[in-house]
């Protein structure tokens, strides 16, 4: 919906017979853009408004006073942070343009107060938009995070009981596991045993080897040292 087409109307009437300003000697060197700069040279043509140069920006090109800072809707352009910011606007002639660093909580919270009072909002965001198309053509609106259907819910069951079954068998896995480890715990506690019993019967031969002046494997004395 589009207000004050009158203003907008007389607006646009002052813009078509405004100049295109542009910079100094920017339709001459390509590293020069078009964006506008003043000029300040002692001997500039420009600046000396001669015959065949850019006309300079002045305020008698500015448009009617009531139509400065319109929307192209016809509404007035209003920057809100919060629902407080909110009461002091006329819905008849002012729209709401949210901040760009409101948050989702906040932002929805200014989406449902504006829609209570009947003020526009300029940039609702994509979800605000699809659900406006989907009022219009008359198709169920697009739901937002959070909400589940039937059919999700059946597959998270499904999932859940799939994931108990796993849970089952790997307690069954867990089980035989520790079967087997017992029984390798067993034959080690066996063996260590069977070490322990043999291990005097090797310490008193040894100990009868390593006796001074026994001999060796071939019947051989081992030979004395000079000292």
């Amino acid at each position: 919906m589009v207000i004050n087409e009158e203003l907008l109307q007389a607006r646009k009437k002052v813009s078509q017979r405004r100049p295109k300003f542009v910079r100094q000697e920017s339709w001459r060197y390509d590293r020069l853009a078009e964006s506008w700069r003043r000029p300040k040279g002692k001997d500039n043509k420009m600046r000396r408004q001669l015959s065949g140069a850019p006309r300079l920006v002045k305020i008698g090109y500015r448009g009617p006073k009531k139509a400065r800072g319109l929307h192209p809707s016809g509404y007035t352009d209003n920057l809100v942070f919060n629902v407080k910011d909110l009461g002091r606007l006329d819905p008849a002639g002012d729209a709401a343009r949210i901040g760009h660093a409101v948050g989702q909580r906040k932002r929805l919270l200014i989406l449902a107060e504006a829609r209570n009072k009947g003020i526009k909002v300029l940039n609702p965001g994509k979800e605000q938009k699809a659900e406006e198309a989907s009022e219009i053509k008359g198709e169920p609106s697009i739901k937002k995070r959070g909400e589940t259907t039937e059919a999700s819910k059946e597959l998270r069951a499904e999932n859940a009981g799939d994931e108990d079954d796993a849970e089952e068998g790997e307690l069954d896995l867990d089980e035989e596991n520790v079967n087997e480890k017992l029984k390798v715990n067993e034959n080690i506690q066996e063996k260590k045993k069977a070490q322990a019993e043999d291990k005097p019967q090797r310490e008193g031969t040894e100990d009868r080897k390593n006796r001074p002046g026994a001999g060796n494997q071939n019947g051989h004395k081992p030979e004395r040292k000079n000292t």
